[in-house]
């Protein structure tokens, strides 16, 4: 967890997440890159929430082409002097130490809370919000077990590869037969959320359905801001000087 820091309260800071880099989808790697070296660079800091890569199947997989390019971009922005906070998704949740040396990210454990001036937020990837897809929770509470992720890390590279294929084409699948409310969050799993938290602001991803909600926590008013999902576009959410808003840069 982040614990939120006066020092940093008041750096603007940048919000991303679900961008599913990977090689076939270059409009969005044009896009990150842009993003990188454009309004990431204006950012104190920047926090990244999930599902960065379409997936990971472990930090041995930094040598892949591709997949060093992603890091060096990210480690000329933490060199520049950006704060850079990672917190897995459901598609990279094997990011682990190797990464964050070879690019100068810092892994965080959701829920992460911060501070954006005399405000506290709460940070998720937005998953665990999804209780009533049961079987995409029993699955999740598996690959995030410490022991299955060192069972499945000490598998060959390639063999990880080609499980994750098969894990994503089923899920695909998978995703065509259910209701698209499963699929969101649960209104009791938010407020839970929030109760927990012990704030009134929380920003996540995962659902690739932006917006921004309004719900009653215990009797006080608070607000959702979901990020959106990248295609060929860096949609991002910024906040300076007490205001959030939704910027995209169209590279």
């Amino acid at each position: 967890m982040i614990a939120p820091h006066s020092t940093q309260a008041d750096m603007p800071a940048m919000f991303i997440a679900d961008l599913h880099l990977c090689a076939a989808q270059t409009a969005t790697t044009r896009a990150f890159e842009a993003f990188m070296a454009g309004p990431a660079r204006n950012a104190g800091r920047l926090y990244i929430l999930g599902d960065l890569f379409e997936y990971w199947a472990g930090d041995d997989d930094l040598a892949e082409p591709y997949h060093h390019h992603i890091a060096q971009q990210l480690l000329a922005l933490t060199r520049h002097g950006t704060a850079v906070h990672f917190v897995a998704g459901n598609r990279d949740f094997l990011i682990g130490e190797r990464f964050c040396a070879a690019t100068g990210v810092a892994l965080a454990t959701e829920p992460v809370h911060i501070a954006l001036g005399a405000r506290t937020a709460v940070l998720l990837h937005g998953d665990v919000l999804c209780t009533d897809d049961h079987a995409y929770q029993a699955f999740r509470n598996q690959v995030r077990d410490p022991h299955w992720q060192t069972a499945f890390l000490a598998r060959p590279l390639a063999e990880r590869r080609a499980i994750i294929e098969n894990v994503r084409a089923h899920s695909e699948a998978g995703k065509r037969e259910k209701a698209a409310d499963i699929m969101d969050v649960n209104e009791a799993a938010v407020i839970a959320a929030f109760r927990h938290a012990g704030c009134d602001l929380m920003i996540h991803g995962h659902t690739h359905r932006p917006a921004t909600h309004h719900h009653i926590a215990d009797g006080a008013a608070c607000e959702r801001w979901v990020l959106s999902d990248w295609h060929g576009t860096a949609p991002y959410l910024a906040w300076s000087e007490g205001v959030l808003r939704r910027e995209t840069l169209s590279p």
